[in-house]
């Protein structure tokens, strides 16, 4: 099949890119390369990717009329949207980007899907923080999601209605996945994984929000990208109101922690973390917790690395990474 995978150069889009390059698929992957993190980390993935028909294209989706250009007389099967402004933290420093990046960028996704003539899918990144203030655990995608808590997660929630507008009005088939926490080798410098694991192994202190009275679904990259590759080929059925749109979580179901998950990392660095307790901070969570039985009914979605197995493989790509 011909697929695009926008954010092809981010951590998930890399590993998704990459499996479906092996598998023998067609990918043109874009990405903006910008600079909320080091782009070097991004070339790097880049140039990681496995043989195989793939084409780059540099170009930021939120400009519309240059996209549209990039890829004229393209025509995908599959279209699979990574691409996004991440992080809930920052989305209370500069909202903005989230705007540009999550609401225009995802318009223009859509705008690609609707003129592109024979499209079987369309597959697009939500998250978990669409959730918000949400108490009930685990969450199910039947859950209330009216109470977000970032405006990272309301642009997520956006994205939702956003893509089940445009399956009502033009048929597309499109599925939302909510990602839980995922981590693993290639992951972003933002993230928890990666900067414990490199102030553990410096010796610098790591924060622990709400006094480390926190618990995540993590959830390793090899789980979320088999979790994909199982929807490609299976667009949504029409609901009872013959719009064909659906959304899933994609998580580990399992809750661990926050402390668990240092003293992980700590085992597979060598070293003991040194660390600080720190308040909650704007638009954090407690706790997260992934109801996946409708991603097991429908595709077999079945994660199988816990937390002792993924993070000391982060850690031996981290080293490996940076040389150490």
């Amino acid at each position: 099949m011909n697929i695009l995978v926008t954010g092809a150069a981010g951590f998930i889009g890399f590993h998704l890119a990459s499996a479906l390059l092996r598998a023998g698929h067609r990918v043109v992957g874009l990405d903006n390369l910008n600079a909320y993190y080091d782009p070097a980390l991004k070339r790097a993935r880049l140039a990681a990717l496995p043989e195989g028909d793939f084409q780059f294209i540099e170009a930021d989706l939120a400009e519309g009329e240059s996209v549209q250009a990039a890829l004229a007389g393209e025509r995908f099967d599959v279209i699979v949207h990574l691409a996004a402004q991440a992080g809930v933290r920052y989305s209370v420093e500069n909202p903005q980007a989230y705007t540009r990046s999550n609401i225009q960028g995802f318009l223009t996704v859509l705008e690609l899907a609707r003129h592109n003539a024979g499209l079987r899918h369309l597959i697009y990144a939500s998250s978990s923080s669409v959730y918000g203030a949400n108490r009930k655990l685990p969450f199910a995608v039947t859950d209330p999601t009216d109470r977000p808590v970032s405006f990272y997660g309301a642009t997520k929630k956006a994205n939702e209605a956003m893509a089940y507008a445009y399956a009502s009005l033009y048929g597309i088939p499109a599925t939302g996945f909510r990602f839980f926490t995922v981590y693993g080798p290639w992951g972003r410098p933002d993230m928890a994984p990666y900067l414990f694991a490199s102030a553990i192994i410096e010796g610098r202190p790591i924060r622990l929000f709400n006094k480390g009275e926190m618990a995540r679904d993590f959830t390793y990259i090899d789980d979320i990208v088999a979790g994909l590759m199982a929807a490609i080929d299976r667009p949504p059925v029409p609901d009872e109101a013959g719009v064909t749109h659906r959304l899933y979580n994609l998580g580990n179901n399992k809750v661990e922690p926050l402390r668990r998950f240092v003293a992980v990392i700590e085992q597979a660095a060598g070293r003991p973390a040194i660390i600080e307790e720190a308040p909650m901070q704007k638009g954090d969570v407690r706790q997260t917790h992934a109801d996946i039985d409708d991603t097991r009914r429908d595709f077999g979605y079945d994660p199988a690395t816990p937390i002792d197995i993924g993070l000391p493989r982060f850690v031996k790509w981290y080293r490996r990474y940076k040389g150490l």
